[in-house]
């Protein structure tokens, strides 16, 4: 099918006039559209307890977020973050430059990373194993050997594709880059 532009003109027209009739209708769509492109851009922080995850990094939907870095340095092997991203990736993925990123503390300070081909350990337990490319086929390089140094922890995601510590370009979260803690609800 094809469609001449005084056509398409005129489907505009009547979609605009549409829209005018019925503006109370799309005005709340479009304020919680702008509001949620303006979080995305300009301020990621989260700023309300309650966090929706819609990433396969957890298995888990919903969450209560206790904000503060007065946890950072407490926290366990096992805990639920929700941290600033940093990495080395916000040259090459620039949308991620602060983005807010949800997983679990799978390292502490003073513990051992070991890296055997692709494999990742943590104080020699497997953690998970690092894809080589990304999903735009970019290529992911394994994080180097180490000992997580303090102030830094290792996380992770449950699901394989998670974007997390196994990666030099994600690395190890510093406890400024923490934004609290989360419980997890479902």
């Amino acid at each position: 099918m094809t469609r001449t532009p005084s056509r398409f003109a005129g489907q505009l027209a009547d979609f605009l006039r549409h829209l005018r009739a019925r503006w109370y209708l799309y005005l709340p769509v479009f304020a919680v559209w702008g509001l949620a492109y303006a979080r995305l851009f300009v301020d990621p922080t989260p700023r309300v307890p309650v966090l929706f995850n819609w990433t396969p990094s957890l298995p888990y939907r919903v969450a209560l977020m206790h904000h503060g870095h007065h946890g950072a340095h407490a926290l366990q092997r096992g805990d639920y973050i929700v941290y600033s991203f940093a990495g080395e990736a916000r040259t090459a993925y620039p949308g991620l430059d602060g983005q807010p990123f949800f997983k679990i503390v799978r390292g502490l300070p003073g513990d051992r990373v070991t890296v055997s081909g692709r494999t990742v350990a943590v104080n020699g337990q497997v953690v998970g194993t690092a894809k080589a490319q990304a999903h735009d086929r970019r290529p992911l390089e394994p994080i180097a050997p180490t000992v997580i140094p303090p102030g830094h922890y290792y996380v992770q995601g449950t699901s394989p594709d998670s974007f997390d510590s196994r990666y030099r370009a994600s690395g190890l979260v510093r406890a400024e880059q923490v934004l609290g803690t989360v419980v997890p609800l479902f």
